[in-house]
């Protein structure tokens, strides 16, 4: 089920220079990042991010809070390390209209 904050941060990480067909493993990688440190500020996601390799991806403040938010509403404790396929079951990007992601 696609909320409103999932294409409210689809569109903010395409903003942000994540190819659509990427989002899932950014996602992902986001996800284990912050079970390790669900008390990270958005630099420090961004520190750990590079280390996982998105090194051309900045994340502001509030894309951060969007997806801790999308996160925390799928059950996050349920996400802890799985791979990127749970986060494609919620939704596909590219069954997503471009114009809804402009809500």
């Amino acid at each position: 089920m696609v909320t409103k904050v999932d294409k409210k941060l689809i569109r903010k990480l395409i903003e942000n220079g994540v190819e659509a067909s990427l989002i899932p493993g950014f996602i992902r990688s986001f996800a284990n990042a912050y079970l390790i440190n669900p008390d990270m500020s958005h630099c420090q996601a961004n520190k750990r991010l590079k280390y996982l390799g998105w090194n051309n991806i900045e994340i502001d403040y509030h894309t951060h809070q969007l997806a801790i938010t999308s996160l925390e509403t799928k059950g996050l404790r349920q996400l802890e390390y799985k791979s990127a396929p749970w986060y494609l079951n919620g939704f596909n990007t590219k069954s997503i209209p471009a114009t809804s992601l402009l809500d």
